[in-house]
């Protein structure tokens, strides 16, 4: 825990964001009960693109801006880049160590067959080395023909592919070989693994990151109208795309790359339209602060509430005349916001005492 100052120069948009990722993270993981659940707050089951679709890649994109905006000034005043990398390097293994140590949790007292390797945590950490390097060492210029690259290059791998369905796909074949049994996704008959979170698949995820991190660059300069052309652009690219390529999360498309990417481009823009210069509240903003803690915290309570029943318990007890009332899914939409809220109550102090723990 850390309970410095926050550092100079922090854009209160960028917290906000990446704090109402956390929250939107938060409600949907925390359903209750998986079978009523709202469309809207459901991953797409292949391809497509819900809203629920929309809230890692936003978090993502964050983590691209955040690079460019702590990373990228240091340059700008010579400091070394070997250090930087080396601080972005130990930073990004830190937070894949915390990912693996939650699922660790997960996988003891839940008592899951199999050990999951890849996860949220552990894709964050990956995508923010790579970008935080990139940030450090090459030029804009270098760092859009990076972007262009990873989109047109994990695109032909894809089409290289004989399928893009689930089964057969390029990237299932590639966590069979590489994850086996420790992908999210492992038929011990077939010996065929996938995870939504895996190998292949992280090409796309960094292309959002980097897309970020060129965003990023244009609210360093002020320039919300660029930067919501931008976000314009990138996502009417990814709707066009999607014809030949679809949206798909799982596999983590180009076009949906692009189409994600665009929407939280045009949302930053926006954002800091309205926060930065008209001065409106900055809603997620505690959450933002202290978005790695609050992940992690709500990770540990939600697997110490099903390891032990409480869960189950508190969702039919406290929230079971709202089913009866409203219908199961408004039971389950209160109960996800209901844990949101707690979490949001937790943020808010650590943030009024100026707590912030950082990975």
């Amino acid at each position: 825990m850390n309970n410095a100052a926050s550092p100079v120069g922090r854009i209160a948009s960028v917290d906000a964001l990446r704090g109402l990722a956390v929250a939107a993270m938060l409600l949907v993981n925390n359903p209750g009960d998986w079978g009523h659940v709202y469309p809207a707050l459901l991953h797409a089951a292949w391809h497509g693109c819900t809203p629920a679709d929309l809230i890692f890649p936003g978090f993502l994109f964050i983590v691209g801006v955040s690079a460019a905006l702590s990373l990228s000034p240091r340059v700008a005043l010579g400091a070394a880049p070997g250090p930087l990398c080396a601080a972005v390097l130990a930073r990004g293994l830190r937070i894949i160590a915390l990912g693996l140590l939650l699922q660790a949790l997960a996988w003891a007292l839940l008592h899951r067959p199999e050990f999951r390797v890849m996860g949220v945590l552990q894709r964050i950490g990956l995508c923010f080395i790579v970008a935080g390097c990139v940030a450090v060492r090459w030029r804009e210029a270098w760092q859009w023909a990076l972007l262009l690259a990873l989109l047109v290059g994990y695109s032909a791998l894809l089409r290289a592919g004989a399928t893009l369905e689930k089964l057969g796909s390029l990237p299932q074949h590639v966590d069979t070989w590489v994850l086996g049994r420790t992908a999210y996704e492992w038929d011990a008959t077939t010996g065929v693994a996938f995870d939504p979170e895996g190998v292949l698949s992280t090409l796309g995820a960094l292309a959002t990151t980097v897309f970020g991190l060129l965003c990023g660059g244009l609210l360093r300069r002020g320039d919300a109208r660029a930067l919501a052309l931008t976000g314009a652009l990138a996502a009417l690219a990814g709707w066009v795309w999607s014809a030949w390529l679809p949206w798909n999360k799982q596999l983590w498309t180009p076009s949906f790359a692009l189409w994600t990417g665009g929407l939280a481009a045009f949302a930053l823009a926006a954002a800091h339209v309205g926060i930065d210069r008209l001065g409106q509240r900055p809603w997620g903003r505690a959450f933002g602060r202290n978005a790695i803690g609050a992940y992690a915290g709500a990770w540990v309570l939600s697997v110490l509430l099903a390891a032990t029943g409480w869960g189950e318990w508190l969702y039919g007890v406290a929230f079971g005349p709202l089913g009866a009332w409203f219908g199961p899914q408004a039971q389950s939409l209160a109960f996800a916001l209901a844990f949101v809220a707690a979490w949001a109550i937790v943020v808010r102090a650590l943030d009024r005492r100026g707590w912030y723990w950082r990975v």
